[in-house]
């Protein structure tokens, strides 16, 4: 599962590192920039110092008259509650403290403390030592709006909440984009390239990569092979049609140029035409099979039952008794294929069989189960074929008998049978038998239900 999908999981795992790289750097960062937004700044400290120090000087100059006098211009300046208390928290001035001013006294903060951003509009309390003589008292003084800090977090913050996943969400993007863009251009370039040269492969690491891009490489190579073979195939078989047609035409023409009577150059007509249509037909066969899947009206069928049909058409083409065409197979042996298919592959089959066995020669099928298939092998008592070329059996127009040329057929039957077998997912080669020569045959059994 995890092979299979493994450009999934690789972007899953991406996903999940930058989303929890995300959310730690986040929160470390959101909680730097909180807590420096709570502290006072250098300037509001020293305002603070300043007014401790104006406090004290005021104390010890004037006592509690000086004391008031001070009071009194600073209210006049600062908005909010100031007082200066002693060691023993009194009020140094003539006026005792006030119920909220002893309040303030209990959660009062110090000048390095954090400031909450739970108080909204009301300024929290501070208390600043006297600077000279702090164990004489102190000022406990409201802290001015202007000098409150982290007034631009809630901008910050909302930033954070959503700059930070905004950013990473686009980093992300734009590097899932450049890594899956090399490989598709790659890609591209061989897909544009194949147009103009059908041998463009892919290559490389691209080829060899384990995940869905190297799939679709290997796919594409396949698929290019597939594609190469086929016009290749075509190509091979106009050139070879065109030759193999031009033999009759050759004869026909001088057949008209002769003092042939009209019936005997009605009978060469009638033979060329009767040659070019069989070669036309099974060229047009060959050619199918480059295209169709051979997967459409598949089914279970009796190997038994399909020789015997078979036999009975190679009975009375050849005017062979059905006894020299044996079946050595089971009565349920069945394989898994279309029949007008199988049917046209066992005919090549038979009939090349036959067109190379002695006079009393026989045909015969053998075959054995193998893991899920059936092994089977078409035998005749032939000549058989030199070592050398026994593949080349299989190629289209390739006809060892050139001796027998005229009824030995166009060499596309052997051709026909193994790309149809193929098309059905098997498998058809040949060796040479004691005599003769043997064809084998592997055909997938039927699915189990």
């Amino acid at each position: 599962m995890l092979k299979r999908y493994s450009l999934l999981w690789r972007l899953a795992l991406v996903l999940v590192i930058v989303a929890v790289t995300t959310m730690v750097a986040g929160t470390r960062i959101t909680g730097v920039l909180r807590d420096d937004a709570q502290l006072l700044n250098e300037r509001a400290i020293a305002i603070m110092q300043g007014y401790a120090a104006a406090a004290e000087q005021a104390w010890l100059t004037g006592g509690q008259a000086g004391v008031d006098q001070w009071l009194a211009d600073m209210r006049a300046r600062e908005a909010g509650d100031i007082a200066v208390i002693s060691a023993t928290d009194q009020s140094l001035s003539s006026v005792p403290l006030t119920e909220q001013e002893r309040a303030g006294l209990r959660f009062q903060r110090g000048v390095d403390s954090r400031m909450s951003f739970r108080y909204g509009k009301k300024m929290p309390y501070l208390g600043v030592p006297f600077p000279v003589a702090p164990e004489q008292g102190s000022l406990l003084m409201q802290l001015p709006p202007r000098l409150r800090p982290g007034t631009y977090w809630p901008w910050v913050e909302n930033l954070l909440l959503v700059g930070m996943p905004t950013l990473s969400a686009l980093l992300l993007g734009g590097l899932l984009f450049w890594r899956a863009r090399v490989p598709l251009k790659a890609l591209q370039a061989q897909v544009l390239g194949f147009k103009d040269d059908t041998q463009a492969r892919v290559t490389g690491p691209l080829a060899t990569r384990g995940d869905e891009f190297g799939e679709l490489a290997r796919s594409f190579n396949h698929m290019a092979e597939q594609v190469s073979g086929m016009l290749e195939t075509q190509r091979q078989l106009l050139n070879d049609m065109s030759h193999e047609l031009r033999t009759p035409l050759s004869r026909l023409s001088v057949a008209l140029e002769s003092q042939m009577s009209e019936t005997e150059l009605r009978q060469r007509v009638e033979q060329e035409l009767h040659h070019m249509r069989t070669l036309v037909d099974d060229t047009l066969a060959l050619g199918w099979q480059d295209t169709d899947t051979g997967t459409s009206g598949l089914e279970s069928l009796s190997l038994p039952a399909l020789w015997e049909m078979i036999v009975e058409n190679a009975a009375f083409e050849s005017g062979w008794d059905k006894c020299r065409f044996p079946c050595a197979l089971p009565d349920d042996a069945l394989v898994y294929g279309n029949l007008n298919v199988l049917a046209q592959v066992f005919e090549n089959l038979v009939r090349n069989a036959i067109r190379h066995s002695p006079e009393q020669g026989s045909v015969q099928l053998l075959g054995q189960w193998e893991e899920g298939a059936w092994h089977l092998q078409v035998v005749d008592q032939g000549p058989g074929v030199p070592d050398d070329k026994l593949d080349r059996i299989f190629a289209p127009f390739v006809r060892l008998d050139t001796a027998r040329a005229d009824r030995s057929g166009f060499g596309l039957g052997l051709s026909i049978a193994r790309r149809a077998v193929e098309r059905l997912g098997g498998e058809l080669w040949a060796h040479n038998g004691t005599p003769g020569l043997c064809v084998h045959l592997r055909l997938p059994a039927p699915p189990l239900v």
